[in-house]
């Protein structure tokens, strides 16, 4: 099934450049370009895209407001948003967490890393570029939304080591072939880790398992990316 998206940005250029990496892939069309908030929603709402790439800054209309609006679409199939920032954090990004967005990429992320990022968010899932992680978490961790309750603390007793681990590295932004790269493990045992977490935590994405690491002091700004000490101790 072809996935359909809408280019949401006010440089002609990003959007001819964006369309232009997504058409050249067989699985993906755009179907529509906008070329302000504003216009971005309306065009949502009449073609129903599974996602749509939408610029932080626009006209009009920004495209924190155009996403809280788009996910909120009444009716029909849910559309999904992957937001375009211009710095490794943008001050927005928090903001669009909460209008919610499921993804962030930063504008010079490589052609690979878009496509793959519209292809996760298009099954439903949520991406979140690693440098916007690690930012995102030094940054303004104080100020990120709240996830679960403290039930949580009780589920965290019941993870495994290995379970642990893998909840630590992700929620420090790395993809899971890096975190199988630490801790020595098949990309396709990691994939199956973060599903079994989401399942255990009561979360829907991976966006949820950065929230609720921070909120449970497993990952602290300032910390580094990934330590000796994930992948040590026996697996359970």
């Amino acid at each position: 099934m072809t996935i359909q998206v809408i280019v949401a940005d006010d440089q002609p250029l990003m959007r001819a450049a964006i369309r232009a990496c997504l058409d050249a892939e067989p699985d993906l069309t755009v179907v529509a370009e906008a070329a302000d908030g504003e216009t971005a929603v309306l065009l949502a709402e009449r073609l129903r895209p599974d996602v749509v790439v939408m610029d932080v800054r626009m006209p009009v209309m920004t495209g924190i407001e155009a996403t809280r609006r788009i996910v909120r679409l009444p009716g029909g199939s849910p559309v999904r948003v992957l937001m375009m920032t211009t710095f490794d954090v943008d001050e927005h990004i928090i903001d669009g967490l909460r209008a919610g967005a499921s993804g962030f990429l930063v504008k010079d992320a490589t052609p690979d890393e878009l496509l793959g990022a519209v292809r996760v968010i298009a099954r439903g899932q949520a991406q979140l570029s690693p440098s916007v992680t690690r930012r995102l978490l030094d940054l303004h961790g104080a100020s990120l939304p709240q996830v679960g309750d403290r039930a949580g603390d009780r589920v965290l007793a019941g993870l495994t080591q290995r379970e642990l681990a893998v909840l630590k590295l992700a929620a420090r932004g790395l993809p899971n072939g890096e975190i199988a790269r630490a801790l020595g493990l098949a990309p396709s045992s990691v994939k199956t880790y973060i599903g079994h977490l989401l399942a255990k935590l009561g979360l829907t994405d991976r966006v949820q398992l950065v929230v609720f690491a921070y909120e449970h002091e497993l990952v602290r700004p300032g910390w580094p990316s990934a330590g000796a000490d994930e992948g040590t101790g026996p697996a359970r």
